[in-house]
């Protein structure tokens, strides 16, 4: 995902004068490209990140397009209030971009984790939180937060993670993506673990399952009208996120629903616990351990599916 952000960014600020790139003293090759082409327009703000908020804010309220970019738990906690006061409260169009969003630091330990952030930024008002879920849907989130006028968080993996799309699917914020159809269970994936969804609806294929995957990019604003449907036909629909349970997708959704009308589908919420993760390991060992595997979010689908008809 950050090697489809750079070379996004490069290729809109050539486009766009109002571009401006600011980092947290990282992503110093990432840039490269865009450094040489436009050395004017990338400032490394070091390791101030709340400084750097403040100045994606200056630039914004002065008629520039700034994106602020470095490590996801240092972006977000580490500055939260720089991110009410001076983009929020102001409702300026700076964008935040946090790459390694959930477990993709683990193995440099808690304060590398990034299991909160969503939580802590969709409550703020104003804020937009998109978290793409392949490299494609970085390019397209990109854009999309450029035209909107008002702060948007994007949060990303790291590296390596496999297109999802193989054609460019039509983006909005706001508005998920269906990125496989189904009729008994749904499950929305959301950022880095899209991936993972689609894996866990080949398992439960195997199950006899058949599952429809929906990639939920956009947190905030959610989509309601998508959500009114899903919970309309799905007996089980499942949340699937590298965030806590708590204050996520899943959280979101379980707001919204608790302010419907008694609907059919049954929200089931897969994420990381409600404690730190103390162990030492990489993001497949962190996953295996916390139950974010496709085999494992499978089984926990297929379980509350059958519970469901049993009842």
């Amino acid at each position: 995902m950050r090697d489809a952000f750079a070379d996004e960014i490069t290729s809109l600020a050539a486009r766009d004068e109002r571009i401006v790139l600011l980092s947290g003293d990282i992503g110093n090759r990432l840039f490269d490209r865009y450094k040489l082409r436009l050395p004017d327009r990338f400032i490394n703000c070091g390791v101030a990140e709340a400084n750097m908020i403040s100045m994606t804010s200056g630039l914004a309220l002065s008629g520039m397009r700034p994106i602020a970019y470095t490590i996801n738990s240092f972006i977000t906690v580490r500055c939260l209030e720089q991110i009410r006061v001076d983009l929020c409260y102001h409702n300026v169009p700076g964008i935040i971009v946090g790459v390694g969003g959930g477990l993709s630091y683990a193995s440099l330990g808690g304060t590398h984790h990034s299991c909160e952030d969503i939580a802590f930024l969709r409550v703020l008002p104003n804020m937009t939180v998109i978290c793409p879920g392949d490299p494609v849907e970085t390019r397209l989130a990109l854009r999309a937060a450029l035209k909107h006028e008002g702060p948007v968080f994007i949060r990303l993996g790291k590296k390596g993670e496999r297109i999802i799309h193989k054609q460019i699917p039509s983006f909005s914020i706001g508005k998920a993506i269906v990125a496989r159809t189904g009729s008994e269970i749904c499950l929305l994936g959301t950022g880095n673990v899209l991936p993972l969804t689609l894996e866990a609806a080949d398992c439960l294929a195997h199950k006899g399952i058949n599952a429809q995957v929906i990639s939920f990019h956009t947190i905030k604003p959610l989509d309601r009208e998508l959500l009114m449907h899903v919970f309309s036909h799905f007996s089980i629909v499942a949340t699937v996120e590298e965030h806590s349970i708590l204050g996520g997708l899943g959280g979101s959704i379980a707001e919204w629903l608790s302010d419907q009308p008694l609907l059919k589908g049954r929200l089931l919420r897969i994420g990381t616990p409600d404690h730190f993760f103390h162990e030492a390991g990489g993001q497949e060992y962190a996953r295996h351990r916390l139950g974010l595997t496709s085999e494992s979010i499978a089984q926990r689908a297929f379980n509350a599916y059958q519970e469901m008809s049993i009842n």
